[in-house]
């Protein structure tokens, strides 16, 4: 019995100094709030592009051909003409396919022609002159506009002030999940972007086919989106 007494009481003794020593296991880990905060910026696009084309029908795939390069020969004179730079157009697609007909006796399906095409992208660096560009390739032979769209090329300088906007929002949701659970918010130990300047909405719209008298073309906005996780220190209220 005494034996016993005595082991009970260093056991006793050992976990009471293990309680003194051992940090409670809330203290083995951080304590933080995380939320993610949103910024928006609207700005005017500086930037269009469009997809210009020719294509050509002929008997034979050389006579195609030939038209074809002839046709979109115009077609890039006239951009130059316009004041168009040489590295802000380049070919997209070029294609040449056979046409098939079709023999009602025979069900067969033979070659009677061939269709070549000829597509270019074009930058265009001053908006205003859109309309203007696309009324010079009509009238120089495209026969194929489209895919319209633009850009705000300076996306990510623009955002600097909604990046602000984005960690002021951050810090409003902190300090009411903070106040919800009765802590009070201490100093940010983290703070990431969340991928880059993401475009909310990109002004597109369809060239029309003629120029009468010229192209009608909104070029609108574009609002820009940032957002940032924040990790908060948090302490105990007081």
């Amino acid at each position: 019995m005494k034996k016993t007494a005595i082991l009970a009481t260093s056991l006793a003794a050992v976990f009471a100094a293990t309680l003194l020593t051992t940090p409670a296991l809330a203290d083995d880990f951080p304590s933080a709030i995380t939320v993610s905060g949103e910024a928006n910026i609207s700005a005017a696009p500086d930037l269009a592009q469009i997809d210009a084309g020719v294509a050509n029908d002929a008997k034979t795939a050389k006579e195609a051909s030939d038209a074809n390069n002839a046709a979109m020969g115009k077609v890039l004179l006239a951009l130059k003409g316009a004041g168009i730079a040489e590295k802000d157009y380049q070919t997209s697609r070029l294609s040449l396919q056979p046409q098939y007909g079709q023999n009602k006796s025979t069900g067969a399906s033979p070659v009677v022609g061939f269709r070549a095409s000829n597509r270019v992208t074009v930058k265009i660096r001053d908006v205003t002159k859109v309309a203007g560009i696309i009324d010079t390739l009509v009238s120089a032979g495209a026969n194929d506009i489209g895919n319209i769209s633009f850009e705000v090329t300076q996306a990510s300088k623009l955002l600097d002030d909604a990046r602000e906007q984005a960690i002021v929002d951050a810090r409003r949701k902190a300090e009411i999940y903070a106040k919800a659970t009765g802590v009070t918010l201490g100093a940010p130990l983290s703070v990431t972007e969340g991928g880059g300047p993401v475009p909310l909405f990109k002004g597109r719209m369809a060239a029309p086919m003629a120029a009468s008298p010229q192209a009608a073309v909104a070029p609108g906005e574009e609002t820009l989106s940032v957002t940032v996780n924040v990790s908060w220190a948090i302490k105990q209220g007081q």
